[in-house]
Formats: structure tokens, sequence, C-alpha cells
């Protein structure tokens, strides 16, 4: 699942211990991280999406 810190939270990556980015990190479904959302600490996030790149015509070079 992909979440991210409430406001003001810092979160801590059980396994790293490097703090969860505001813009969010996917977590396993675990224990340790449904406690962290229902305690509030951090809210489910929608995963970010990647800008595809344009794919040239025929001959034509970008």
């Amino acid at each position: 699942m992909y979440v991210k810190p409430k406001p003001g939270a810092l979160v801590r990556d059980p396994v790293t211990r490097t703090p969860v980015p505001e813009t969010g990190a996917e977590v396993p479904e675990d224990q340790y991280w449904m406690r962290r959302l229902a305690d509030g600490d951090v809210e489910r996030a929608a995963r970010p999406t990647v800008a595809a790149l344009p794919v040239p015509a025929d001959g034509e070079d970008l």
C-alpha cells in the first residue's frame, strides 16, 4: 500500500529507520503499518504517476 505521513508527523520505516518522505512511500500492508493508519500517523495516498515520454513519429527525431 502507498502511505504518506500526516502533516507534522515523523514516521520511520521500522526496517530502515529512515523517515517516510512527505510525498509518501510504498509499504507492506502489515501489522505495523495498519497500526500507523489506525493511530492517524499516516494516511493512504495515491501512488504518484509517471509521465510518459512522447513517442516519435516515423522518421522524426525528438
